[in-house]
């Protein structure tokens, strides 16, 4: 078993983490293909994307309160275990409907592993050191859309869609054997009472009244869906529009994505000696920077794709910097939920972006600039907010150290 606060541990995490954002930039570079050999249009392909956050939501709801009774680890298991089962639906798919289905299921399965992994660190940290664990995770999970996009165009290239699929679960199976051999339990005192509804019910109330909560809560979901904008329709505006080849997209998208690498890094070095709501506000300001010159970048016109890259990678280095610290702060007051206070954080997490994301998707045919707007108005939103709540998260570093 790997021993708490070892990089092991932590790159473990990292890897279950992963698994939601993995499954969807492995197979971005093949997306125009499965539009044209299962004879879908654009939109009908974004559906899986979007009805695949539906259902990353959908699973985040059950598994924390069910991890808080009945342990981290075999929860975690059954979960990897649905998401495994629907890969394999995922590459027998023979329409756009199976493949949609499938992705749902993909998505269910895949969503323990982010809840838990929040609901570990919480397990074994908390305040200020709970978010310096949640950035080297971030940190480490950048890798995944980074490299994914890039190796997806590579197996894309060499054996189409289904081959893509293949790998993502030849990936997932790894994942979950490692994750069986060498993942400790790391709850200490299991919840007493039954999980139902009316406790899921009751544990949701309670989370939900604290006030700092819901304000990391908005900050959270307000830059994740202006990520999730710019996963529904990158590929089609870089493919369909700059006429990138799959191939090319996965190298342009990385240089993108690198940028919550380096947003996710300079936070875990930072954290500590400036504190949460410190780094969140920059990260809230390199957003809206990013969504603004996303936007202006195409209403200007400019021809080449990285006019649109590069705001977008000062957008992701913002949200590297928000979303890790957002969650610790979050999840700080809870240490007797911590799956519990996941699970509700991610499912309105998800839900609200998937909902932002699924307009941008009904919007592709009538060009870019829904897409460069939905981003821009993300941005603005997070400051926004960061400045409304100062006061209510203020009170709350006061009492928790963060």
């Amino acid at each position: 078993m790997l021993v708490p606060g070892t990089f092991a541990l932590t790159l473990l995490l990292a890897a279950l983490a992963a698994s939601g954002p993995l499954s969807t930039d492995f197979y971005l570079p093949s997306m125009p293909e499965i539009a044209a050999q299962l004879h879908a249009s654009p939109s009908e392909v974004q559906f899986t994307i979007s009805l695949f956050l539906f259902g990353f939501a959908a699973g985040q709801i059950a598994y924390g309160p069910f991890s808080d009774r009945h342990g981290r680890k075999p929860v975690l298991l059954m979960s990897m275990g649905i998401f495994l089962v629907a890969t394999v639906l995922c590459v027998m798919s023979t329409s756009i409907e199976m493949l949609i289905g499938a992705r749902v299921l993909q998505a269910f399965g895949g969503a323990g592993g982010v809840v838990l992994s929040r609901a570990v660190v919480r397990d074994l940290y908390s305040g200020r050191q709970a978010a310096r664990e949640m950035s080297i995770i971030s940190s480490v999970m950048a890798l995944a859309p980074v490299l994914a996009p890039m190796f997806g165009g590579m197996v894309q290239a060499a054996s189409g869609w289904r081959g893509v699929f293949t790998v993502l679960g030849l990936i997932g199976a790894t994942v979950a054997i490692a994750t069986y051999f060498w993942l400790p339990e790391t709850l200490k005192e299991r919840a007493t009472e039954r999980v139902s509804v009316a406790s899921i019910w009751q544990s949701y109330r309670i989370i939900f009244r604290n006030r700092a909560y819901c304000a990391y809560l908005a900050m959270c979901t307000a830059t994740y869906s202006g990520l999730l904008a710019w996963l529904a329709g990158s590929a089609f505006l870089l493919q369909n529009v700059y006429r990138l080849t799959a191939f090319e997209f996965g190298f342009v998208f990385a240089l993108g994505s690198a940028g919550y690498l380096i947003g996710s890094n300079i936070g875990a070095r930072v954290v500590v000696r400036l504190g949460i709501d410190t780094v969140i506000g920059i990260g809230a300001v390199l957003a809206t920077v990013g969504g603004g010159a996303f936007f202006a970048s195409l209403y200007i016109g400019f021809s080449s794709s990285l006019a649109v890259v590069l705001p977008m990678t000062a957008y992701l280095a913002g949200l590297g910097m928000v979303l890790p610290q957002a969650i610790a702060g979050a999840m700080t007051p809870f240490p007797e939920r911590a799956g519990a206070a996941s699970s509700l954080f991610g499912f309105i997490q998800q839900t609200v972006a998937a909902l932002w994301a699924s307009l941008v998707g009904l919007l592709l045919d009538r060009g870019a600039m829904p897409l460069a707007a939905a981003v821009a108005i993300m941005g603005v939103a997070t400051l926004v907010i960061w400045i409304a709540t100062r006061g209510i998260r203020k009170s709350h570093a006061a009492i928790h150290d963060v």
